[in-house]
């Protein structure tokens, strides 16, 4: 990162490399509800049809006459490989053009593939249609933040991505709870072409609240090759650890939609409706603590000028890592269910710091690149090969007749937690020397 950009992090009143072209533009009173209402509803939309086939999985199985390991296929690698791929270069689009543009296209996309999804007659077609969810939403978070950078002023921007990330942990509530009833009632295809639909609608009403976005300048600085320009922030310690925790922390937060309310339905014998009703519920209901509460405790972070940015959410995956393991083996099923919940908060807590700690980093007009280098940290590895690997070992150890399968597969899930609090830990400080360097 260039001086310039470092030091209009630590004063604002210092020009940035990159500024909008007509100068200040930031929105205000009913646009900025207009803005951040149409961000939450393309965030909510985009991970519900992430989430439906986690609930539906098992109708999914049963139909399609699928393994757990092909389940865990489709709902991993399936969708990270093409996700986080097209992540960068969407994000690149995002900075440098307009990321409007990119937020309607893509959930156009990731829509239509949803909506076909319900059709699938086989495995492969099934894993395609994965594929081009993943396609559309590779852009939806990088291209949102884009716009907050642009139309959201500095002092409110951590409770506006806090606002922007609500859409997932209510989303997947939504998704989980309404999904698994419909499956119950009408079937896993009906319940897939119904949100591909909806997400349609949702596309063309947020080209119409969303207005143009003011261009940005561009410079010596912005017209570096993308990957120059990851390569250079990912140079920096604290980020280069805030992308270490962001990769762990996939593998716990995969396999845990993936499989968790599969866990509660045979190791507690709970029914789709019932499984996904707790478990969305619960994870909504920590999905709005968690994002809004860690946008407004972000800010104040950052006004402190400590530069300690990533703390809090470094301890609390330590502490969920302790009431997973707990939940793996509870004998009751409600106490299983609420012991899951430090470690649904943990997710939603941390994506206001992550998302504001790598802006904050990376400088104004890099926003974009800095979410996809995050989202490709946590998007690729852990959830292209958590769900697999919890899918194996659950298989293998069923085939031995070793009983609750399942839950050691999930046992990743606390030790990744375990790992993605120190490297949080470890950012943090890093994230602290850095900023008092400037």
């Amino acid at each position: 990162m260039t001086e310039t950009a470092a030091s209009s992090i630590d004063n604002p009143s210092v020009a940035s490399p990159i500024s909008n072209a007509s100068g200040d533009e930031y929105v205000q009173g009913w646009r900025v509800v207009a803005t951040l209402s149409a961000l939450f509803l393309v965030s909510m939309i985009s991970q519900i049809d992430r989430m439906l086939p986690f609930i539906m999985a098992e109708a999914i199985k049963t139909d399609l006459s699928l393994s757990d390991t092909q389940i865990g296929l489709v709902t991993g690698i399936a969708f990270a490989v093409c996700y986080t791929l097209l992540s960068l270069p969407l994000a690149r689009v995002s900075d440098r053009g307009s990321p409007r543009f990119v937020l309607v296209s893509c959930a156009l996309v990731w829509s239509a593939m949803t909506a076909l999804g319900g059709i699938a007659a086989s495995f492969l077609f099934l894993a395609f249609t994965r594929f081009g969810v993943a396609f559309g939403e590779a852009g939806a978070t990088p291209a949102g933040h884009a716009i907050i950078a642009r139309k959201i002023r500095p002092e409110r921007r951590g409770l506006a991505i806090g606002l922007f990330a609500l859409g997932i942990p209510l989303g997947t509530m939504v998704g989980f709870a309404v999904g698994g009833a419909i499956s119950d009632t009408l079937g896993w295809r009906a319940a897939l072409i119904g949100a591909g639909s909806i997400g349609g609608l949702i596309a063309l009403l947020t080209f119409v609240f969303v207005g143009p976005t003011p261009p940005l300048e561009r410079t010596a600085a912005s017209s570096q090759p993308f990957l120059r320009s990851s390569l250079q922030l990912l140079s920096s310690p604290g980020f280069r650890w805030l992308f270490v925790g962001a990769v762990i922390s996939g593998f716990a937060a995969a396999p845990f939609y993936a499989f968790a309310t599969t866990f509660l339905i045979r190791s507690h014998g709970y029914t789709a409706s019932e499984a996904g009703l707790a478990f969305g519920l619960l994870q909504g209901l920590m999905g709005i603590i968690g994002t809004l509460v860690g946008g407004r405790l972000f800010d104040r972070a950052v006004r402190s000028g400590t530069g300690r940015v990533l703390g809090p959410p470094g301890v609390l995956f330590l502490i969920a890592s302790v009431t997973m393991t707990a939940a793996l083996f509870a004998p009751i099923g409600w106490i299983s269910i609420l012991l899951l919940v430090p470690t649904m908060l943990s997710f939603a807590f941390l994506l206001p710091w992550g998302f504001g700690a790598a802006h904050l980093v990376a400088g104004k007009g890099k926003e974009a690149m800095a979410t996809s280098l995050v989202m490709i940290g946590s998007g690729l590895l852990g959830p292209a090969l958590g769900p697999l690997i919890v899918g194996m070992i659950s298989d293998a150890a069923t085939a031995a007749q070793i009983p609750n399968g399942l839950g050691l597969g999930l046992l990743t899930v606390p030790v990744a937690s375990i790992l993605t609090g120190l490297a949080m830990l470890i950012a943090n400080r890093r994230i602290a020397v850095s900023l008092r360097q400037r």
